[in-house]
């Protein structure tokens, strides 16, 4: 593999001999070892949104950056990366070894919606340190799965999904308890759960899906056929935050990752994120971050 080769652009090359039916049919998931970068090879993988859900499991010390935040991983890690939040490792010649499986929606039609978990959440916890009796436990589950994908079992995509269920549960079982785990699931809950549902599906802001067309409180419980005032009750009592934050924060947190890794310019920006003016949007985002967005993109 190419260093500079992104892995969707990889995994499409490997599975492009695959008849179109049967791809759409299967959906896509591939396991692959990771290979050290040489000494004065380093680069930085390009920050682009991918078009796959990863599982890394990484051993060395590194740094990647989420959006717009950055996490150190110490010594080795379990890493968890959807197609909605780009991402980039700071420095490929640090990773000694590890594993990564990489697989679309599609593959869990009908199995599940993997954005239900909150290690691919936005808010989620996307990084789990781990002892070395930890990664024992995990490389043996990417091994079994490098085993089962070269099987000629006819049912082998069956396992190979079980294998990915079972590392997210790995990982979510060293989550310490929180608010949600204890609650009882009840009206409240499952409206804010469609709310934030409805919120991230506006995202990514890209060329095929160019802007926002939910921007308020009333917007979202219109769509939800509710009233308003049920909706932002709801909204506040499971999250202790106003639908309106929410959605500021949703919306500040586009415009940094457009600013930062987009050619887009202000305007468009400020189009793109539902903005009818662009005073609108550069009083906005000063408010919020005490910058201007092109003193935030120059930076």
């Amino acid at each position: 593999m190419n260093q500079v080769e992104t892995i969707e652009e990889f995994y499409q090359r490997k599975v492009s001999w695959l008849p179109e039916n049967l791809r759409n049919e299967i959906g896509h998931f591939n396991v692959f070892k990771v290979v050290p970068v040489g000494e004065g090879n380093a680069q930085t993988v390009p920050y682009k949104r991918r078009d796959f859900f990863k599982i890394t499991l990484v051993i060395g010390n590194n740094k990647i950056q989420y959006a717009d935040k950055v996490i150190q991983v110490q010594k080795q890690a379990l890493v968890f990366s959807n197609p909605f939040i780009p991402y980039k490792w700071e420095d490929l010649s640090k990773i000694e070894s590890g594993y990564f499986c990489i697989f679309n929606q599609h593959f869990f039609h009908q199995f599940g919606n993997m954005n239900q978990y909150s290690v691919f959440q936005p808010g989620g916890e996307h990084l789990f340190e781990l002892t070395d009796e930890q990664v024992a436990q995990v490389r043996t589950i990417f091994e079994k799965m490098f085993e089962e994908i070269g099987s000629e079992y006819i049912h082998k995509y069956d396992v190979l999904r079980n294998m990915v269920f079972e590392l997210l549960h790995f990982a979510m079982k060293m989550q310490a308890s929180t608010r949600f785990d204890k609650q009882h699931i009840n009206a409240s809950q499952r409206i804010s759960t469609m709310f934030m549902e409805l919120l991230e599906r506006q995202f990514p802001i890209e060329e095929n899906h160019p802007q926002v067309n939910l921007r308020t409180a009333s917007d979202f419980a219109r769509q939800l056929n509710i009233h308003v005032n049920h909706l932002n009750r709801a909204v506040k009592e499971t999250t202790d935050k106003t639908t309106s934050q929410i959605i500021a924060e949703r919306l500040l947190q586009e415009a940094k990752i457009l600013l930062k890794h987009s050619q887009w310019n202000v305007s468009e920006i400020a189009y793109a994120l539902g903005f009818a003016e662009l005073t609108h949007f550069n009083n906005f985002f000063k408010k919020h971050v005490g910058a201007s967005p092109l003193k935030f993109r120059k930076a």
